[in-house]
């Protein structure tokens, strides 16, 4: 009986040693709950699509050596000073909201504040223009033929006229003689949140990606991110019907979607945080960059604009790269007066442009428009004529400023789209001289370097919300 007792015993003993055992045994850790940056920058990592260019590489070029020069640049007056007509009829309907928000409004230069040799310019481009431009001060119309001049340079003058309205153009551009044009300081009038938004902001959006972007008919779904008509688990099924077109339509779509990224990048890092009768302070806003970004509250979209962002980056430096030539002629200069500043300005954009073409991993652009010669074209002058509806678009947009930027960047992007597909025309410009087939309006050149400033500056501000977000959850 006792031994019994005992086996019976131990035999518990036994168990409950070996369930204590397994109690003790380390747990595995738990995974920690993602971070706000993970969530946001998830897939914005490693090559892009369409591109043989990673997400780090361009980190690193654009933020510690191109962006710092860049900025430089665009401060000096050549570029920042644009002239745009802001009360042009929206040609698409009539019912515009104007934003009554004080933060909305653009302040106009007074003439006085304009440097002299750019009021002064009566010819619309920057090289063989330029350089008579103490000449033809008393020409009162842009374009306008001075009877003073050689006959050679009123062939070219009437030539570029000819040239700006022909369908190399990606944009319709503003008459920027019109009464209603004025020059605006752009950095006395800062891209940044002005409150604009809703149905007006969500219209202007929408009539750019639903009627503007190519999209299959079999597609119901929005293509406007601003649409609340987003599923839970539907992202895959919407982006896969963006690998089924072909690279330009496919490229399309992500120009407008990095543009679109870039804006919200940029009003998310200038909000305005504190608004009193005494100041307003200005920074970034990490809950509104978690709204328009974050993958959970986007379902998904956040990133992807995010990538999207970096394939227009690509884009607008490729053409930079190929530009080159036309800014390196002897005869081009940045006109403003200043003959000494003129001189050192043109020395920091030749060293940034030779900066950019020393960049590795260029887009290659090789693959658009590369099929049947006769679909090529009807695709290239498709996709020409949605960019262009595009730039008209800006003329709905009810807050000013918005305006402003709008149009500026769709016209810098537009110009950097024309760069690209006029290779074989700038590879044939003369060293010196006018160019009858190539030029740039100084219109085009300020909107190309600042639409690629607004551009180089968000993949700047990605690094800092990324740092603001490392410990949010």
């Amino acid at each position: 009986m006792d031994r019994r007792w005992g086996f019976l015993i131990g035999l518990l003993s036994a168990a409950w040693l070996l369930l204590r055992s397994g109690h003790d045994e380390p747990r595995p850790p738990e995974t920690p709950p993602e971070t706000a940056a993970q969530r946001c920058f998830c897939q914005v990592s490693g090559y892009l699509d369409d591109c043989t260019c990673d997400v780090e590489t361009i980190d690193k070029f654009n933020n510690y050596r191109l962006f710092p020069r860049l900025q430089k640049l665009l401060e000096s007056d050549y570029f920042r000073y644009y002239k745009v007509n802001l009360k042009r009829p929206c040609p698409f309907w009539k019912d515009i909201s104007q934003c009554g928000r004080r933060d909305c409004a653009v302040k106009p230069c007074e003439s006085d504040e304009v440097p002299d040799g750019i009021k002064s310019a009566s010819y619309k481009y920057s090289g063989e223009a330029g350089n008579l431009i103490e000449e033809c001060e008393q020409a009162e119309r842009l374009g306008a033929v001075d009877e003073s001049l050689s006959e050679e340079t009123q062939k070219a003058v009437l030539q570029w006229t000819k040239h700006d309205d022909s369908s190399d153009n990606f944009c319709e551009a503003d008459d920027i003689q019109s009464p209603d044009a004025e020059y605006v300081d752009l950095l006395l009038n800062p891209e940044r949140y002005t409150g604009y938004k809703g149905p007006d902001a969500w219209r202007i959006w929408n009539v750019i990606y639903e009627e503007n972007c190519f999209k299959p008919q079999t597609i119901k779904r929005p293509l406007n991110p601003l649409a609340s008509s987003q599923g839970k688990g539907e992202e895959n099924t919407f982006y896969s019907w963006l690998e089924g077109l072909c690279v330009e339509k496919r490229a399309f779509y992500r120009l407008i979607s990095g543009l679109h990224a870039s804006i919200n990048v940029h009003l998310s890092a200038r909000y305005l945080l504190q608004d009193t009768w005494l100041e307003q302070i200005w920074g970034h806003n990490v809950t509104e960059f978690q709204q328009r970004f974050d993958g959970i509250l986007t379902e998904g979209e956040g990133p992807r604009r995010l990538k999207n962002l970096y394939f227009i980056y690509l884009i607008e430096l490729r053409a930079l790269s190929k530009v080159v030539p036309f800014f390196e002629r002897p005869d081009f200069q940045l006109f403003t007066g200043n003959k000494v500043q003129d001189a050192e300005n043109k020395m920091l954009l030749l060293e940034i442009l030779h900066e950019i073409k020393s960049f590795p991993l260029h887009f290659d652009e090789n693959s658009f428009f590369a099929g049947d010669k006769k679909e090529a074209n009807k695709l290239k002058e498709d996709f020409r004529l949605h960019f262009r509806n595009i730039s008209r678009i800006m003329d709905c947009v009810g807050c000013f400023k918005c305006r402003l930027w709008g149009k500026l960047q769709t016209q810098g992007l537009g110009t950097a789209l024309k760069i690209l597909f006029s290779e074989k025309l700038i590879a044939n410009m003369p060293e010196s001289g006018p160019s009858y087939e190539f030029q740039l309006t100084r219109q085009e050149i300020v909107s190309l370097f600042n639409a690629f400033g607004r551009i180089s500056t968000s993949v700047k501000e990605l690094e800092n919300f990324r740092n603001l977000l490392q410990n949010v959850h």
